[in-house]
């Protein structure tokens, strides 16, 4: 049962909906003329977001409670504030106080930015109204109330008729605005699922609140692309900019570990090195425990198959851990034949050579496929000091790709077995 407002109120801005008329306009009578991105001065937010914020857009930030939400939309906040942009941040959560000792706590200190510390969504668009800021920020949607509805705060008539107000609030008035979503256990936006079909851009912070790295990514981008990633770094002044994530997340590796391989995964446009971990032990119950972490389950059981399958190796009765090391989740499947060797390496305790890395699809008949931008992979990993590179022997690219580095084409998983190493498949 959703409780929904019958009658439209008559107070202005109460009202959901804009009550101008509009008229229809020819496809080609229709301006291209493009406003200028409101730039966040954080790098990272920025490539998300697909370039800075668009006038009039609305941007969902969810993310598990203390990962960095409201950290990340203050500095965003006192940032844009810099540029002599006024801003908006309301909150139903915290106190006006408790805003201010996180801003005095992170150094962040602005007579640019207005705080308004109230749930009522009526008495936010009332001021926002009255102020004409250059962005609003609400903290969170789940506590922003209307009062012309009788459920509590955070239920699904409440949520979804706070994010419409604030749409048609922005929109025509061409104000971008940033929402704080809370997430449930599952890890998605908690509320209605159209909350998120209503808003423009649906960003989420990942990580671990025990790990210093967070990441953040866009699973929904109407003005940029959902592939790529944002990387900070959480420090005691506040979440910082990751500028080479390759070199943040292998910083800590150990060298000459079995279990440990290197991979390169694309997210968006950027190449990121990251360690694979693998760990394989006699499990003690009947049914042997496949546990992944930073890669998908379903996937790491399907290797465990193929390895049993393919290469005969007796992997039933073995408890099966896998871990992406820096909290980065991977979802492509170029990763396959690192988790794979780094499967093999842990079960047969034998180091693979800190200098190699592996990139690689694994198919179900022990074949290795190609994956896409293999030479700006390869050219990362020069980069970074690598000196081998075990990938696809179909679509690989020249050995003149990287100076430096030593391309190693392999078909099958066999094949990939015995170039890691050394024969020894």
């Amino acid at each position: 049962m959703v409780e929904t407002i019958e009658a439209k109120p008559g107070k202005g801005l109460a009202s959901p909906a804009v009550a101008t008329r509009t008229t229809p306009v020819a496809l080609d009578d229709v301006s291209l003329e493009r406003s200028n991105r409101l730039l966040s001065g954080i790098g990272e937010l920025d490539r998300v977001l697909g370039g800075g914020l668009v006038p009039g857009s609305v941007a969902l930030i969810g993310g598990d409670p203390g990962i960095g939400k409201s950290t990340l939309v203050l500095q965003a906040a006192v940032s844009i504030a810099a540029q002599g942009v006024p801003v908006l941040y309301a909150t139903g959560e915290e106190s006006a106080q408790q805003i201010r000792l996180r801003a005095d706590r992170l150094s962040l200190m602005s007579g640019n930015v207005s705080l308004l510390a109230e749930p009522d969504l009526t008495e936010v668009l009332g001021a926002a109204e009255s102020m004409q800021p250059g962005l609003l920020i609400v903290d969170s949607i789940q506590t922003a109330t209307v009062a012309d509805l009788e459920s509590a705060a955070g239920s699904v008539g409440q949520v979804r008729e706070s994010a419409a107000r604030i749409i048609s609030w922005a929109k025509p008035r061409q104000v971008p605005a940033l929402i704080v979503g809370h997430v449930t256990k599952e890890g998605t936006i908690a509320g209605p699922r159209v909350l998120e079909h209503m808003v423009d851009t649906v960003l989420y912070l990942e990580g671990e609140r025990v790990q210093q790295y967070r990441v953040l990514r866009a699973v929904k981008n109407r003005f940029g692309s959902t592939d790529e990633v944002g990387v900070f770094e959480m420090t005691g002044a506040g979440l910082a900019e990751v500028a080479n994530p390759s070199q943040s997340f292998l910083q800590q590796r150990v060298l000459n570990a079995s279990g440990s391989v290197v991979t390169v995964t694309i997210e968006g446009t950027r190449p990121i090195l990251v360690e694979m971990q693998a760990l394989s032990s006699p499990t003690a119950y009947g049914l042997p425990k496949r546990s992944a972490n930073g890669l998908d389950s379903g996937r790491l059981q399907l290797l465990v198959a193929v390895l049993q399958k393919r290469l005969g190796l007796n992997l039933g009765a073995q408890d099966i851990f896998a871990n992406v090391v820096g909290g980065l989740r991977i979802n492509e499947p170029g990763s396959d034949l690192a988790a794979a060797l780094a499967i093999i390496s842990s079960f047969r305790d034998r180091e693979i050579d800190p200098g190699t890395v592996v990139v690689g699809e694994l198919g179900l008949s022990g074949e290795i496929r190609s994956v896409g931008q293999t030479e700006r992979r390869v050219a990362e990993a020069a980069r970074l000091g690598f000196t081998r590179a075990i990938v696809p022997a179909h679509g690989s690219p020249a050995r003149t790709v990287a100076p430096g580095i030593e391309l190693v084409p392999v078909g099958t998983l066999l094949e990939a077995v015995r170039a890691v190493f050394r024969g020894d498949g």
